[in-house]
């Protein structure tokens, strides 16, 4: 044969981050999805994570506002995911604003032994101002992606999530009836 004795080159893989953000409605969570099932038909190991906390729709699964889902491992800290994705190549991570502050770091940690880290999450909270850890991710992502979703109220292209709720608690877990998508202007008329 001709190509007997060739060694076949070793596959350096890279880490990197990849951020996707927006606000509620946008489709963050569909587009973690699909990434994470090209990894999957890819045949690369794949981890998925989400916050305990997020029930919404299921204890295990991250599930979209469409009902897509994928298995994932909820976990109550940033830390629990250096210990569970350790031997994987890509890394899901939705949800990421109900994290703990230290998401980048496990984040990095990751990317620099070689892992593709993906996560989704609002860039935003319902008053406008940075959410969580997402900040300090984008900044330190080699890939951000800001989608917007359509504002209700006059349907331009909408970055923020207006809360429906009286309720003034930073962390709010919604879904259609507690949130809506609002452009800039919008948001701001009823603030």
């Amino acid at each position: 044969m001709i190509n007997e004795g060739i060694e076949r080159p070793k596959i350096f893989q890279r880490g990197s981050i990849e951020i996707i953000c927006g606000p509620m409605f946008s489709g963050k969570t569909e587009e973690l999805l699909r990434r994470l099932r090209r990894a999957q038909i890819a045949r690369l190991k794949v981890e998925i994570f989400k916050p305990t906390i997020d029930i919404r729709y299921d204890a295990s699964a991250v599930v979209s506002h469409d009902l897509n889902s994928i298995q994932s491992t909820p976990v109550e800290n940033a830390s629990s995911i250096l210990l569970l994705g350790s031997t994987t190549q890509v890394v899901g991570i939705d949800e990421a604003q109900f994290f703990d502050d230290e998401l980048p770091n496990v984040c990095e940690s990751l990317a620099n032994k070689g892992v593709r880290v993906i996560v989704a999450g609002l860039d935003m909270d319902y008053t406008g101002k940075p959410f969580g850890p997402i900040p300090k991710l984008m900044a330190i992502a080699e890939f951000v992606t800001k989608i917007t979703a359509v504002c209700v109220r006059c349907g331009v292209p909408a970055s923020r999530s207006y809360r429906l709720t009286e309720n003034e608690t930073t962390i709010l877990l919604g879904e259609k009836g507690s949130y809506e998508p609002r452009c800039r202007v919008c948001f701001n008329l009823d603030r």
